[in-house]
């Protein structure tokens, strides 16, 4: 999809994790974004990942759905430094 195309309005983060093996169903939810599944440490840096994300958007005044895709990979993976 064109950066053109997108709507920045339903623009939505998903974290998917698949290494969990309790059985316990984790679903985080947020405006932006929806983390799913994983391990107990997995799903809890996936949530961390994300307040650092959004705390980086919220300074520059601006949401997922508006930064370019290449932008939002670039501050991803700063969160992860």
């Amino acid at each position: 999809m064109k950066s053109a195309d997108r709507d920045p309005s339903r623009t939505k983060l998903l974290g998917l994790g698949l290494d969990n093996t309790d059985g316990h169903t984790r679903l985080t939810r947020g405006d932006d974004f929806t983390l799913c599944g994983g391990s107990e440490e997995t799903h809890s840096k996936m949530q961390e990942t994300t307040i650092k994300l959004n705390e980086k958007l919220r300074k520059s005044g601006r949401r997922i759905g508006d930064v370019p895709p290449r932008e939002l990979g670039d501050m991803l993976r700063e969160t992860l430094e």
